[in-house]
């Protein structure tokens, strides 16, 4: 099973986990809605340094406002994406090799954390609920 992932600077891949943070800002846009990995850039050397530290559903990617910086933890800047996260569940970190942009990332068939498949599971039936209400 893989997944879709997005590497995120500490501390800011922290705070996503920790719910903080709702709303991750890039120079880029993205079309990918759904299960997103965010995992830990290995740079700098905040614990848990190139893991995955959280599964959120990303529900929308749009031009940052203003209003967003309180949930981005940051200021609006030139051409940033809001890109907006939701059902945030904070996961135990495994290794993870970081990539630019979005990546995928197979997830091991063991030794992973047991809570990891609940938390796909969970996010699934989200999706599936969102667009049984979308009428798709």
């Amino acid at each position: 099973m893989s997944i879709v992932a997005l590497a995120v600077r500490q501390p800011w891949a922290n705070l996503i986990a920790s719910g903080k943070k709702t709303i991750e800002t890039r120079r880029w846009r993205t079309v990918h809605r759904g299960p997103l990995l965010v995992c830990s850039s290995v740079q700098p050397r905040i614990a848990p340094a190139g893991c995955a530290v959280a599964i959120v559903n990303l529900i929308d990617c749009r031009p940052m406002t203003a209003a967003d910086e309180p949930l981005a933890c940051c200021p609006v800047y030139p051409g940033a994406w809001a890109w907006v996260l939701a059902e945030i569940r904070p996961i135990k970190p495994f290794r993870v090799r970081g990539q630019q942009r979005l990546f995928r990332v197979t997830l091991p068939a063991s030794g992973h954390p047991e809570h990891l498949g609940a938390c796909l599971e969970d996010l699934a039936q989200v999706q599936g609920a969102g667009a049984r209400r979308a009428g798709r």
